[in-house]
């Protein structure tokens, strides 16, 4: 049975004393004795109350739903949580208009032109690169095949013209970035390694594409900047046998 009346507290025919308890939102309980008032003590593992004669017999036990409480939902008592964290998307969007600020403005950091010996110039990092980082961009003149071949034939006439040449395609044209021409940017003069800490990536800044270095590998201060020229013809390893190593 239920308690009697519609107080906080009531008396039942067998005469037990109970105290009216709102133990939370989803379900009222009805708690006996003074000495447990707003305490869980006689409240069993399924959230019900025990109620006890001293003789131990007629256990009661009762437990009310809150009718009212049956119709909400989580998001009334607890606020929705969005993540901050952004994603993978927007993270490669944000990296690649980085690098389209870091070439408008022909930015070239981090690394310093050296002599070696028996070999010329070289590019050397003067701060550490992570895996993936933008090195330099190798900057050129952007032609189209047929106007390449043309400057290649006319630089293979000067044999103390060297070559800066890079082919590559992009949207299934062929392209190639000259940089013969001495300008003061850096990333001519990067040197080959088979074996090199970084590599060539396309990186295009509407529909032009650029050629930059990216680190293939975590670089120290101090390491020559290299990339593998990719070059394997018996003609250019003839006239260049560096290109083997």
């Amino acid at each position: 049975f239920l308690p009697h009346g519609g107080g906080n507290e009531s008396t039942c025919s067998q005469c037990i004393s109970f105290h009216y308890h709102k133990e939370d939102s989803e379900h009222v309980y009805w708690t006996i004795a003074e000495e447990n008032k707003r305490t869980r003590k006689n409240l069993n593992k399924h959230g019900l109350c025990r109620a006890e004669k001293g003789n131990k017999q007629n256990c009661l036990f009762f437990r009310v739903e809150n009718k009212v409480s049956q119709n909400k939902k989580v998001t009334d008592y607890f606020p929705i949580r969005r993540s901050n964290r952004k994603t993978k998307g927007e993270i490669k969007s944000e990296e690649h208009r980085r690098i389209d600020d870091l070439i408008n403005k022909n930015t070239e950091e981090g690394m310093e032109v050296r002599q070696i010996e028996g070999k010329g110039r070289g590019i050397f990092a003067v701060r550490a690169f992570k895996k993936g980082d933008f090195v330099v961009e190798y900057h050129g003149d952007l032609l189209d095949l047929a106007e390449a071949k043309t400057r290649e034939d006319q630089y293979a006439q000067d044999p103390q013209t060297g070559c800066y040449m890079y082919y590559f395609q992009y949207q299934s044209k062929s392209y190639c970035i000259d940089a013969t021409k001495e300008s003061g940017r850096l990333g001519r003069l990067v040197n080959h390694s088979k074996s090199g800490n970084c590599q060539t990536r396309l990186h295009a800044i509407g529909e032009t594409p650029h050629l930059i270095l990216v680190a293939s590998r975590d670089i120290k201060a101090g390491e020559e900047l290299l990339y593998d020229y990719g070059d394997r013809s018996k003609e250019s390893i003839t006239a260049h046998p560096w290109l083997k190593f």
